[in-house]
């Protein structure tokens, strides 16, 4: 018989790849432009050095191309910076202790010191002890070599950022309007099972599952904003960034009314949870907010809904006026008053009141 759980090896070979494996492959464009700006580095360095093996442009070039033209120009001044005091770091260690063989473990521990004395984060600080000892092992200990590998670094993270702006710079727009319409629909989808609660008597099982469908929208909500910030990122310093700015700040706009009623919808669902009764669904008050829940879910898929054809008659929303309750049944009326002020918050937040 198969087993109904992966065997403890699959679940620690599944942790170990993903902590250095993402979750969708990177673009290929973007591959292709670290590679061309690489070897574009590499000629460009070979004219102005002739002889020489240029690696450092090279690898300036490959670690500055980034998924937006703000973090390449961000890459590109800590890679200078790095090898600025990692040249410097070499050439003062070769001064002090000659060519002695541990003058490598000197290096590392100099470099280490400095980059912890100017507050610089732990890859710059890496960087400074990597390039100090690529400077040893190269036999550079002159200044005019050291200036010549900070010349070919400046070369190479000029071609990384020129050629991430100037060939399709990268813009996320797209992917974050997928995630806040993904977000929308999900919440959409958990009020209306919160709606589904109400109709019938439902079990522990069920109640479960409708709770962690709902929780699961917090972890989705903190993903579009992140989505959010790497967006307005790729479109900082982007030649192509005006033309995509209108429709960000669009998203922006629909992510601040969506996310309030994420708020709620959990709420929601966790009261439901910790107060449901069978005989709920047979308060005749329930009826009518159950309804109004149903047609909140539906207006809410509404704002994120693009008519395919400009002819096409728009849905119209299916909201009405606040549902009210006369006299709330005393077995249940917090319950009931708890779901009908967050209902009342989530019709505000679709219809617009509460902006």
């Amino acid at each position: 018989m198969s087993e109904l759980v992966d065997p403890w090896w699959r679940r620690a070979e599944q942790r170990v790849t993903g902590r250095f494996t993402v979750a969708a492959r990177p673009p290929w464009l973007q591959l292709a432009k670290a590679g061309s700006a690489a070897i574009l580095s590499w000629f460009v360095c070979l004219m102005i050095f002739p002889g020489t093996l240029p690696m450092f442009g090279a690898i300036a070039a490959l670690i500055v191309v980034q998924e937006s033209v703000d973090q390449s120009l961000t890459k590109g001044i800590e890679r200078v910076v790095g090898v600025l005091f990692g040249v410097s770091v070499a050439l003062g260690a070769g001064a002090l202790f000659g060519t002695s063989s541990w003058l490598f473990i000197a290096a590392i521990v100099v470099a280490m010191g400095v980059g912890w004395l100017l507050r610089m984060s732990a890859t710059s600080t890496n960087q400074i002890a990597i390039t100090a000892m690529l400077m040893i092992a190269l036999g550079g200990s002159e200044l005019g070599y050291g200036v010549e590998r900070l010349v070919e670094t400046l070369i190479g993270a000029a071609i990384g950022v020129a050629v991430n702006a100037a060939i399709a710079a990268p813009v996320r727009t797209g992917i974050t309007r997928q995630e806040i319409t993904s977000l929308t629909v999900h919440a959409a989808a958990a009020l209306e099972r919160l709606a589904d609660a109400l109709d019938e008597p439902r079990d522990e099982p069920w109640l479960e599952d409708m709770l962690d469908s709902a929780r699961e929208l917090h972890e989705e909500r903190a993903k579009v904003h992140a989505s959010l910030r790497r967006a307005r990122e790729s479109l900082r310093l982007n030649p192509r960034g005006r033309r995509h700015m209108r429709q960000l700040l669009e998203d922006d706009a629909l992510f601040q009314r969506v996310q309030p009623i994420v708020t709620q919808v959990i709420g929601m669902s966790r009261a439901l949870y910790d107060l449901y009764d069978p005989e709920l669904v047979e308060d005749p008050s329930v009826i009518g907010m159950r309804q109004e829940i149903h047609r909140a879910a539906h207006d809410l898929r509404l704002l994120v809904v693009r008519e395919d054809s400009a002819e096409a008659a728009p849905e119209p929303p299916a909201l009405t006026a606040p549902y009210t309750i006369q006299r709330p049944p005393p077995r249940h009326w917090v319950l009931i008053g708890s779901l009908m002020e967050d209902l009342r918050r989530v019709r505000g937040r679709i219809t617009g009141e509460l902006e």
